[in-house]
């Protein structure tokens, strides 16, 4: 998969899950988060990590004052992670 389809696919899985529901009127509101999270995925991030990730980005960046779903946010990037590169294999 080419680095772009990579990107846009994490941009829709984050604008899917909109954790401070803006989506619908500023689409690329989580395309802050694309880079830094695939950096961690490529070098082997591990779900915790990133759901600490997220919590940070979601508290000190966003201003939310309880995270939304972080677990299964970090559950669905650590699968569609794993898919990705089994489709490269």
């Amino acid at each position: 998969m080419a680095a772009v389809d990579v990107q846009d696919d994490l941009r829709h899985l984050l604008t899917e899950w909109d954790p401070i529901g803006v989506a619908d009127l500023v689409p690329d509101e989580y395309d802050c988060l694309v880079a830094p999270i695939l950096s961690r995925l490529k070098r082997g991030a591990d779900r915790a990590e990133l759901k600490e990730f997220l919590c940070h980005e979601l508290t000190a960046h966003f201003g939310l004052s309880h995270p939304y779903d972080v677990d299964g946010m970090s559950d669905r990037l650590t699968a569609w992670w794993t898919s990705i590169r089994l489709q490269g294999s």
